[in-house]
């Protein structure tokens, strides 16, 4: 609730222009999904993404335009209600919990068993560390417009992605080798250093500029939801790209499941186990409102997966690690803005039954 109103109304072009913006970013599953065909069926058009830093510094500008979206005046008053503050160490809980905690389950009895049916090459390995990562990278960058769109609470989802996307520097390295063990070597000083150079020092460059050039962030951050919207589209068609002959020639055997189709499932599995127990557990087991479950539902089951990718590339893993990143960012952005599409219309039909004509 802070971007739009102090900016957009200085020019009568201002609210046009933050309107299709907004209409752009909102379609952030489709870019997604339009890259990872591009990258699937014209691998060549996005190949390039994968030389160099260019994933580890696209990253890095998703979450310095994160870090600049960041005020502490905007978090005052959860910080001042009693039960709106105790649902944030409940939801950064969830997130650090609930998501590796489905991924563990996911990746063992899905992907860890993997062998190549021609080579009989252990490929499970690497893609049960790719979809652990994918469950060890909270905040997504997709979750606030989710939370807005779902009805939910604004303010507390910016704070618990600030929360998360802050721990995650410390937290998700430990995590993800906690979870893998000796199933896949990983590094963990590795997997620190990398979160420590494409999450913490962006955000705090990111918050260190609002703090002395407000206006200037401000007028940045206009944009940069579209922009995080292009860029993680590309880091995802460029994994795609980079693994199109498996995508594209896997097949299946009678009665199995092909390589792609198994991700798939196993990603979608993760992400939707994330959004049901991260709705249950702070409604039923802590007793939170309706609104406040549906926001840590949102920033639980909606992950980080540009940070999934860009960490299985920096220790060095097997490319196949980067394909449940790839596809998890279409897979939650699609299930998510589903949830909050749900949640809209039954509030909607709950006004509509319940206010009659005193109330809107």
């Amino acid at each position: 609730e802070t971007t739009p109103p102090s900016t957009a109304s200085t020019t009568p072009m201002m609210p046009k222009i933050d309107r299709i913006l907004s209409r752009l970013t909102s379609l952030f599953p489709l870019f997604v999904l339009g890259s990872a065909i591009f990258g699937s069926y014209a691998p060549e058009t996005l190949n390039w993404v994968n030389n160099g830093n260019w994933i580890s510094l696209m990253l890095a500008g998703v979450m310095l335009g994160t870090g600049m979206t960041l005020d502490r005046s905007d978090f005052t008053n959860i910080i001042a209600s009693p039960t709106r503050r105790a649902s944030i160490p409940v939801g950064v809980l969830c997130q650090f919990l609930l998501m590796p905690l489905s991924a563990s389950v996911v990746g063992r009895t899905f992907l860890l068993p993997y062998h190549d049916p021609q080579t009989a090459q252990h490929l499970g390995k690497h893609l049960f560390l790719g979809l652990v990562l994918v469950g060890c990278s909270p905040g997504g960058t997709a979750s606030n417009l989710v939370s807005l769109i779902a009805g939910a609470d604004v303010a507390l989802s910016v704070l618990l992605t600030a929360c998360s996307t802050v721990l995650a520097s410390a937290v998700t390295p430990l995590l993800t080798k906690s979870i893998v063990g000796s199933a896949v070597p990983v590094s963990g000083a590795a997997l620190c250093a990398a979160c420590a150079r494409v999450v913490l020092a962006p955000v705090a460059l990111g918050v260190t500029l609002n703090e002395y050039a407000p206006r200037l962030c401000k007028w940045i951050s206009r944009w940069t939801p579209f922009a995080s919207v292009v860029l993680v589209s590309l880091i995802c068609g460029g994994v795609v790209a980079n693994n199109s002959a498996m995508w594209i020639g896997s097949a299946a055997s009678p009665g199995v499941l092909s390589l792609p189709a198994l991700i798939l499932l196993s990603v979608l599995m993760t992400h939707s186990l994330g959004f049901a127990a991260g709705y249950l557990v702070p409604k039923y087991v802590f007793g939170f409102s309706e609104r406040t479950a549906r926001t840590v539902s949102i920033e639980t089951g909606m992950q980080n997966s540009a940070l999934a990718v860009v960490l299985a590339k920096s220790v060095g893993a097997d490319p196949l690690s980067y394909l449940p990143g790839a596809l998890s960012a279409t897979a939650h952005s699609c299930l998510g803005s589903i949830l909050a599409a749900f949640w809209r219309v039954s509030d909607s039909r709950k006004r509509k039954g319940e206010s009659g004509p005193e109330e809107e």
